[in-house]
C-alpha cells in the first residue's frame, strides 16, 4: 500500500493547484462587470480591505455616520451670483441609489451611469481638484439648484462646492460626485480604481470596495470637437487623474 501512495501524491497536488487556478478564475470573472472582459480591470480582482484607500470613509460597507453638516453646501466663492447656467442635458438631476452585480450598491445619475469619488478631492470643506483635461475625463455631476431627485440617498448628505470655472458640482458627504467617459453604458464601472485614486461612491459618500481590480489608467480625454472624434478611447492613458 505505501508503495503505492508515492507516486499518487505528485497528482493529487497536481489536481489541488489545478483546483485553486480554477477556483481564482471564477473568482477574477465574478469581480469584472458583465460583459467586459477582465484585461481590461489589470486581470487581477483584490477582496475589498478596509486598508485599502487613504482617505476618509474607505471602509467598506461603512454605514453612515450621522453629521448634520455633511451636506451642507460649500462656501461661495467670489462672483457666484454669476455661476454660469447649465443646460438640462449636462446637469445631473437624479442620485440613485442601485445595485450593480458584482459591484453592489452604487450611487447612479438618472441615465443609470454609475458615479465616482476622487481621492484627491476634499470633503471638508468640499473642494473638486479635477479640472481641465481631468474634468473631460472625469466629468463632474453639475447642477443649477443643488435639488437632484432622490432615491435612496439620504438628502442630508447631499450638497453642492463651487467648481474653478464657477459651475456647482453636487457633492455627497461632501465629496464631489463624477462620471467616467470610459464608461460606455449605464451599470458599468470602469472607473473603480483607475490611477488607485477613483472608487465608485455608496449612497452615505463611502468608497464600494466590495470589487477592487488592479490600478490601471484612466482613457485618453476626448480629442477637440473640431476634430470629429468623439474621444475617450478605451486604451489606457498615461494622465495620472
Amino acid at each position: 500500500m505505501n508503495q503505492l501512495e508515492g507516486p499518487v501524491a505528485p497528482e493529487k497536488r497536481k489536481l489541488k493547484v489545478l483546483g485553486a487556478s480554477l477556483v481564482a478564475a471564477i473568482a477574477l470573472t465574478g469581480c469584472a462587470p458583465a460583459g467586459l472582459n477582465t484585461a481590461d480591470y489589470g486581470n487581477a480582482a483584490e477582496p475589498a480591505s478596509n486598508d485599502v484607500a487613504a482617505t476618509p470613509g474607505a471602509t467598506a460597507g461603512a454605514a453612515p455616520e450621522t453629521d448634520p453638516s455633511a451636506g451642507a453646501t460649500a462656501e461661495a466663492a467670489p462672483g457666484d451670483a454669476n455661476t454660469p447656467e447649465i443646460s438640462d442635458e449636462l446637469a445631473t438631476n437624479e442620485l440613485k441609489a442601485q445595485k450593480v452585480a458584482r459591484m453592489g450598491t452604487t450611487v447612479q445619475d438618472e441615465n443609470g451611469f454609475v458615479l465616482y469619488r476622487f481621492d484627491k478631492d476634499e470633503d471638508s470643506p468640499a473642494k473638486s481638484n479635477c479640472n481641465g483635461d481631468c474634468a473631460k475625463i472625469w466629468p463632474p455631476a453639475v447642477t443649477n439648484d443643488g435639488e437632484p431627485k432622490l432615491s435612496g440617498v439620504d438628502e442630508s448628505l447631499v450638497g453642492t462646492v463651487t467648481r474653478a470655472d464657477g459651475t456647482k458640482q453636487l457633492t455627497l458627504k461632501g465629496w464631489p460626485l463624477y462620471r467616467y467617459i470610459g464608461d460606455k453604458k449605464p451599470g458599468q464601472w470602469k472607473g473603480q480604481n483607475v490611477s488607485g485614486t477613483w472608487f465608485v461612491i455608496q449612497p452615505n459618500g463611502t468608497k464600494n470596495l466590495t470589487c477592487l481590480p488592479a490600478v490601471s489608467k484612466p482613457v485618453a480625454p476626448p480629442a477637440d470637437d473640431t476634430s470629429g472624434d468623439a474621444g475617450g478611447s478605451d486604451s489606457g492613458s498615461d494622465y495620472s487623474y
